[in-house]
């Protein structure tokens, strides 16, 4: 796997900076846009510039190349999925609290009409 999905020496440190650090602040980015009222395209903008971010980590902490489209886009995907999980997590919260006459959960990702 070294290689495609981290360039680090050890899986340790690509899971501990991507998957812990950035999958959180990917969840909280995530979380204040569904609290804000913000359409989803503010969450893809906000992880993208996140995706750098972590890029930059990697770079400063580990000596990994900092401009690689490659481990951008990985890590940017999985940063991705945290955040997106999280704004739909939330959306649906406030969906069914906000509107409860109208919609009800379907999942803890989705609702649906009454």
């Amino acid at each position: 796997m070294q290689g495609i999905l981290y360039e680090e020496a050890s899986v340790l440190q690509f899971f501990f900076i991507t998957c812990v650090i950035g999958g959180w602040t990917a969840w909280r980015t995530g979380k204040s846009v569904a609290e804000g009222w913000q359409s989803y395209t503010t969450v893809v903008i906000y992880t993208l510039l996140l995706g750098a971010a972590i890029r930059f980590v990697h770079y400063a902490l580990f000596g990994a190349t900092l401009l690689t489209a490659h481990y951008y886009l990985v890590d940017t995907i999985i940063l991705l999925l945290f955040s997106t999980a999280s704004y739909r997590f939330y959306r649906t919260g406030q969906m069914t609290t906000k509107y409860y006459w109208l919609y009800e959960k379907a999942s803890p990702f989705s609702w649906k009409a009454k």
